[in-house]
Order: C-alpha cells, then structure tokens, then sequence
C-alpha cells in the first residue's frame, strides 16, 4: 500500500471523523459490483480495507443486493459468495426487492445517522451519494481499493456547520433525547399553559385631573379677606 495514498486515506478520514462523527468500527454497505470488482482484482476486502481506513471495519450488505446478485445468475455467482459473507443490514423492502442501487440509497437516508459508507463500482448510485453530505464513497481502480475525496457538498455543509447555520440531523437528535431525559419535553396530550397576558394600564389612572375652575365673577377667599381687613382699619 503506498504512503502517498495511505497519508490521503488518513486525511479523508480525519474530515469525516471530526465533522460528521465517523466512529469505529466504520460501517461500509457493499453493493455487487464492488465485490465483482473485488473479485476480479484479486482484492481481499476483509483484510485490506480496515488497514487502509486505519481502523476496524464491518462489512455489510443488505439482502435486495443479494437478490439482485442471485437473479443475474452464474456471471455473478463469484460475487454473491462474496456479499454473503458479510453482515447483513435490515432494508424497508422485506417484501417487495428493489434494485441494489435504489437499497443503498435508502439506507443512507435522514442525514446518514447510522454513518454508512458506500462501496460501489456504479456510477449513477456513485453521483447520487455526491449529492448527500457526510457520506464516505469507496471504489476500485484497477487493483486498488480509493477512498473518494470530500464532495462539494460536504465540504458547503460543514461551511455551513461552521457558521452556526444549521445543525446536523444526528444532533437534533441528541438534542431531543437529552431534553427527554431532562424532562424538557412535554408529553402528548398534555395541555400547554396559557401565559397571562400582560394587562394595560388602568384606564381610570390615566385620565387627567380636572383643574378647579374659579366661577366667573367670583373673587378667591383669599382676596375678601384682604377687604375686610382694609374696611376695618378704615
């Protein structure tokens, strides 16, 4: 393995870990053509990929990708060997199967939470993963396993991120269970109080107060006295 390409594994990781919580051991969902790929490169994924993500690794798949992979028959029989060795991961499609690609991309739904990478040869389910944030994609060139680098949207996101914009859909989730444990979450059903209003000013205190009036004609109280006064000294 190269340093070159090691030392760039490295760095990718680093921006998943600290941006979007990228723990081990690291889950990679695998769909049949990484494993064809795989195959045909004489690539031994269980042993190699958790040395080059330099950390433990779970392989899994789903069981639309193995449907998918026993209906194509004995071209992909090495294959389907291949993706039944690993863990396998519950789909919403126990009934009805749909494509491995379409699988994938519902796995990887609501902000990735469960922190999926995506390994795949496919290159329509490859754009489509570009166009979620926080979600590392793993190909194969000729007999090497690549670590995709950041997409631009990732990078816009953790911008954002970065300047308080929004918050990442795993934290919202924290944040709401840690409020239900704190009790700040109001049970359904429960009937919300209704604050009281601040009430005005008393209408009644804010009239203004009459002056007194002198009658017209009428000399004040003070002003007889003064007369009587001067009559009597006279």
């Amino acid at each position: 393995m190269g340093v070159t390409r090691q030392k760039h594994a490295k760095k990718i990781m680093g921006f998943y870990k600290h941006n979007f919580q990228f723990r081990e051991p690291f889950q990679v969902l695998l769909d049949g053509t990484f494993c064809q790929a795989a195959l045909r490169n004489k690539i031994q994924i269980r042993e190699q990929l958790p040395g080059y993500l330099d950390g433990a690794a779970q392989l899994c798949t789903t069981r639309c990708v193995i449907k998918e992979l026993e209906s194509l028959g004995k071209a992909l029989y090495g294959a389907k060997l291949i993706a039944q060795t690993f863990q396998v991961r519950n789909c919403s499609h126990h009934k009805s199967p749909v494509s491995g690609s379409t699988c994938l991309l519902s796995m990887i739904e609501d902000g990735n939470p469960h922190h999926f990478f995506i390994a795949t040869q496919d290159q329509d389910l490859s754009n489509k993963v570009k166009r979620k944030p926080g979600i590392p994609l793993l190909f194969i060139i000729q007999n090497t396993m690549v670590l995709d680098k950041p997409s631009p949207k990732s990078l816009a996101f953790v911008q954002k991120l970065q300047t308080n914009q929004l918050v990442p859909e795993y934290q919202k989730q924290s944040i709401v269970e840690l409020k239900e444990k704190k009790g700040l979450v109001k049970q359904e059903g429960e009937k919300r109080r209704k604050r009281k209003r601040a009430g005005g000013p008393n209408p009644l205190s804010c009239l203004k107060k009459k002056k007194k009036k002198t009658q017209e004609g009428q000399e004040p109280s003070g002003e007889k006295k003064k007369r009587r006064k001067r009559k009597r000294n006279r």
